[in-house]
């Protein structure tokens, strides 16, 4: 009698960034929709809440309990070098006990915000590699990537994805930037993020009185190549976008603050501080459908980071992107909304408050062009749900073509 499929879905995953966790519960819809026999558990950077959330075993993706924090003592450089010798043997026992493993959606492919090559780069080539060596099939499923200049973060990130058996990104420009980085892309295909699988919440009826306006927020330094100059964009940023709260507030428009990462609340407490009124009030978002929730009967939404604009476009309210790299002009300009992009790094609150106007004003032909859209990429998704099935689980007479490079 055949035994059931052995799933493991690998990633930063419960550790506060609600996109990463939204990919995760898209997956394991397709998962217990399509494939309902699998048994499925993670290697992830926060286990007791994926554990609590998801209902799935999980195991804590590195040894050293310390990885995401700064060593400067030698007891904690030590410790941060012996596990990465650990997790060597830890990451391949993991990945022996599974058929397949699924990398859900998010950026494991770029350095679009800070990132050190021995962090998660380096966690997702053992993987890869131990997926490779032990003949367990890896799939990188509707990931973002971006061009990366960093040396020996750009090896670990090509050789990752060489490694991988299935390959899909949730850009065109994701996988430009892969055969950029020297990786056939040939058969690899394009498909919406992940997010917009997830179920959408029924529309708000509108309201006589202007509704609020949902201002999504990052605690924000720039990207991987801007260290030299973070603590200046932080600054640039933060300062424009309590410009632009002023000022809704000061025409009586009612403003939410949303966050998508635990470390987003410093960015709402100053905007709070610094726009001391009644009309200025904060969600505590714990899921991709709080935002939904709260975005849905929202007028109109201005955000950062990646997963608020598609909670934004996928509930069809009009969004302005506060634009921090290539990734958020590709989704705007998918969903056609690409006018309405403006440059986190260089917030200017005037220009700001013109493109939001002008957004309102197209409100409802903007509302119609993204129930089409949504369409379009249900449509797509089913397509990938389709194909992951056919690679990743050839019980169903479908075989798996590899990769063309080799180690």
């Amino acid at each position: 009698m055949r035994t059931a499929t052995r799933v493991g879905v690998f990633g930063l995953l419960g550790s506060g960034n609600l996109g990463n966790d939204g990919s995760l519960e898209a997956v394991l819809g397709y998962l217990r929709a399509a494939h309902p026999e699998a048994v499925v558990d993670a290697l992830c950077g926060g286990p007791e809440t994926v554990t609590a959330r998801f209902g799935i075993p999980a195991t804590r993706l590195h040894w050293y309990r310390g990885e995401y924090r700064t060593a400067s003592r030698a007891g904690a450089i030590a410790g941060k070098g012996l596990g990465k010798l650990v997790d060597v043997f830890r990451t391949a026992a993991w990945v022996r006990k599974h058929d397949v493993v699924i990398v859900p959606g998010m950026g494991v492919l770029e350095a679009t915000l800070p990132l050190r090559p021995w962090g998660f780069p380096y966690a997702l080539f053992l993987l890869c590699a131990s997926g490779r060596l032990l003949g367990t099939r890896v799939a990188l499923v509707s990931v973002g990537a971006a061009e990366i200049r960093n040396r020996p973060t750009r090896v670990l990130v090509r050789w990752s994805a060489r490694l991988a058996a299935y390959r899909s990104y949730r850009d065109a420009r994701s996988r430009d930037a892969m055969r950029a980085m020297g990786v056939d892309t040939a058969r690899d295909e394009v498909y919406p993020d992940l997010a917009f699988s997830l179920p959408t919440p029924p529309a708000s009826p509108p309201a006589g009185a202007p509704g609020p306006v949902c201002v999504g927020v990052m605690d924000f330094h720039g990207g991987n190549d801007d260290r030299a100059r973070a603590a200046e964009i932080h600054r640039r940023y933060l300062d424009g976008t309590i410009r632009f709260v002023r000022a809704l507030v000061e025409e009586g428009r009612p403003v939410r603050l949303l966050t998508g990462d635990t470390c987003d609340a410093t960015v709402v407490a100053a905007i709070l501080d610094a726009v001391p009124s009644p009309l200025v009030t904060a969600a505590e978002p714990a899921a991709l459908a709080d935002l939904m929730n709260e975005m849905v009967a929202a007028d109109t939404v201005v955000a950062v980071r990646y997963h608020n604009l598609i909670c934004a476009l996928k509930t069809g309210t009009p969004v302005l992107a506060l634009s921090y790299a290539a990734k958020s002009d590709a989704l705007m300009a998918q969903m056609g909304l690409g006018a309405y992009c403006h440059p986190a790094r260089e917030v200017d609150a005037d220009r700001l408050l013109e493109q939001f106007r002008s957004l309102e004003k197209r409100s409802a032909e903007l509302r119609q062009t993204l129930t089409e859209r949504n369409r379009a990429a249900a449509r797509c998704l089913e397509r990938q749900f389709d194909a992951l099935s056919a690679a990743l689980f050839p019980a169903t007479d479908h075989a798996l073509t590899p990769p063309r490079e080799t180690p």
